[in-house]
């Protein structure tokens, strides 16, 4: 696609517990922190290595930073630079690590956010207001614009998804016909009505991954949502930037000093065995 298109791409790759990636990682996470050694070595669950790996990773996040202005400024540039973050929103978005991931790259570039929803496992009604509160809470968490990726259109069309955000009428008639009336479905139906402005101001496009199909609808969104990142974001980015500098040195300094904490616990666990 970035060949056809004649566009410079790079590639992060932030998931440590992904077995393989369907593309050339620039920049890999796994070549930097063992996510099984870390799960070995502090005694944690799937989700705790995960965390722990990015925090890690994240004590080094500038060096990124700098391969990517290094990069940028090299013949022929960047146009785009993906980041592929772990699929589980609460160690990301909700973490330290993450947060420190995104401001940084936020004061550095233009950045927006890429919300990639499995379309054909968001038909259900329950799931697909689910996914929007998702969306929502990541938005006001981040601060950045964002663009809802309906994926898997090859498989199943996102109309019925895109009905439901424009016509209020449309999802409350799909509850009707989803199942007898519950406190789930009267929960959706109050959430579908206060998620509804949140829709007027969200971009959204359906791809399909396998096919290419939606791609160029993709960029556009993203030029889209650059030019809304300059416009409405950066100059309240500005006036938060030594703010935002005290919170990411603050995170930073936190993170590292429970990093060492937890190290130190459990190197004198291992002198009592």
């Amino acid at each position: 696609i970035w060949k056809k298109k004649n566009k410079n791409g790079y590639y992060i790759n932030l998931d440590p517990a992904v077995t393989q990636v369907p593309f050339g990682a620039n920049i890999d996470i796994r070549d930097t922190v063992d996510y099984k050694e870390v799960m070995k070595q502090y005694g944690l669950g799937p989700n705790g290595g995960i965390m722990t790996s990015l925090n890690l990773f994240t004590t080094r996040f500038d060096q990124v930073i700098d391969l990517i202005d290094s990069k940028s400024n090299q013949n022929g540039g960047l146009d785009y630079v993906f980041i592929d973050t772990p699929g589980q929103i609460e160690i990301f978005t909700w973490s330290a690590s993450g947060q420190i991931i995104t401001e940084s790259l936020a004061s550095e570039f233009p950045t927006c956010l890429l919300y990639v929803i499995d379309t054909p496992r968001t038909t259900s009604p329950t799931t697909f207001m689910s996914n929007m509160l998702h969306a929502c809470s990541i938005l006001y968490r981040t601060k950045v614009p964002m663009v809802l990726v309906f994926n898997k259109t090859d498989v199943v069309s996102p109309d019925f998804a895109t009905e439901w955000m424009k016509d209020f009428e449309a999802f409350q008639s799909a509850l009707d016909q989803s199942d007898t009336e519950s406190y789930t479905t009267s929960l959706n139906r109050s959430l579908s009505l206060v998620l509804d402005e949140f829709y007027n101001t969200l971009s959204y496009v359906g791809v399909s991954a396998a096919t290419g199909d939606g791609m160029d609808k993709l960029f556009e969104s993203l030029k889209a949502a650059e030019d809304e990142f300059e416009r409405d974001y950066l100059p309240d980015l500005n006036a938060r930037r030594e703010a935002i500098a005290e919170q990411i040195k603050k995170a930073k300094e936190i993170g590292l000093a429970k990093l060492m904490k937890d190290v130190k616990l459990t190197a004198e666990e291992d002198d009592k065995k």
